[in-house]
């Protein structure tokens, strides 16, 4: 699965001007500030407007191409979209709602695809309802079935998480993360929201005022520190769990730079997961620290420093072959003579572990 954009469109006073390819199916993050051009991306991808100009391919077909006067129709492009408002039809019951697409798809999923999807999303037991008896993040999952029983070549999402509370947020990113892991869809999620994106892509699109200014794998583009990606969460590893200490409440991950120990997780040995450690929760130290309540000191060698206009500073770590951010002060990189080069010890406080 491959997906080629390259167009230009102007709304008024906004131009848009992106180009980029993914070239495998994974979850790719379109991410920047509102207003960047993010949905208007996702919708000439879907056919919901023609650019003034540009190509857009997807998994070798042509759906855009201004110079050869074509353009393939929303209803025939075999894009499921989900809206930020789920979209669902208030007098259809769930069930309904979820055979909508089902119905209009050029190749209607079997009755084992649909038992999968309900299962997958967790909806056996919202069949009955009405929309307006759910919660949001009921709605969410009822609008991620049906966009998937259209049996669409690629998945739209245009921020599906911006209206819910932190409760229903925490309800469905569970889902969409066994939707990338299980579906294996090319996806393309709008995201203004930097934990979002950690947690669910694999691929980041950086959008800013129209324009695409950095692309790249979800591990590195969020630990770059030259300014040309996100603001630097610290870190997003891929690891894999090896143990569990039961008597002790704990258990050991393993990634490319080593290992963290991390309370137990409901998570058998052998699987993987994604973990994240926020910059501000990394010390760092020139020697390695002995008597220390922290459950994770790692050694590592400073890669870059980076001085913003405030009292802060960002230090990027190779620890291995992974990458870590360590934001500390000016006065702490200048106490400690910090270089690129130099060996330290991050001193991890605390890791998220996105485990579903």
């Amino acid at each position: 699965m491959s997906v080629e954009v390259a167009f230009r469109h102007r709304f008024g006073a906004f131009a848009l001007d992106v180009a980029f390819a993914v070239e495998r199916a994974c979850v790719t993050a379109l991410f920047g500030p509102s207003g960047a051009g993010k949905t208007s991306i996702v919708n000439a991808i879907a056919g919901l407007f023609r650019p003034d100009e540009g190509r857009i391919v997807v998994n070798g077909r042509v759906v855009l191409d201004t110079r050869q006067g074509i353009f393939v129709p929303a209803r025939a492009r075999r894009a499921g979209y989900v809206f930020q408002d789920s979209r669902l039809f208030p007098h259809m019951s769930v069930a309904d709602n979820l055979r909508f697409g089902w119905r209009r798809a050029p190749a209607p999923a079997s009755e084992a695809e649909i038992a999968r999807v309900i299962d997958l999303l967790g909806l056996s037991q919202l069949l009955a309802r009405r929309p307006g008896t759910l919660s949001g993040g009921e709605k969410s999952r009822v609008a991620l079935g049906r966009a998937l029983l259209s049996s669409p070549d690629i998945l739209l999402l245009d921020e599906p998480l911006a209206a819910l509370d932190a409760a229903r947020r925490a309800e469905i990113l569970p889902y969409l993360e066994r939707l990338r892991d299980e579906t294996k869809l090319a996806m393309f999620y709008v995201s203004h929201t930097v934990e979002d994106v950690a947690r669910l892509a694999d691929e980041v699109v950086l959008v800013r005022d129209g324009r695409v200014t950095a692309q790249g794998s979800v591990f590195d583009l969020l630990t770059q520190i030259d300014g040309a990606g996100i603001d630097p969460v610290g870190a997003v590893l891929d690891a894999r769990v090896t143990s569990h200490r039961a008597a002790e409440g704990l258990s050991v991950l393993a990634f490319d730079g080593g290992q963290l120990i991390v309370s137990q997780i409901a998570r058998a040995v052998g699987d993987r997961l994604r973990v994240r450690i926020r910059a501000e929760d990394i010390m760092l130290a020139r020697e390695e620290p002995r008597a220390i309540s922290a459950n994770n000191v790692l050694p590592a060698v400073v890669a870059a420093l980076r001085f913003g206009a405030g009292p802060q500073a960002e230090v990027q770590l190779a620890c291995g072959a992974a990458r870590l951010v360590a934001r500390i002060t000016r006065a702490s990189v200048a106490r400690l003579a910090l270089a690129p080069g130099q060996p330290v010890f991050a001193i991890v406080k605390s890791v998220t572990v996105d485990s579903n």
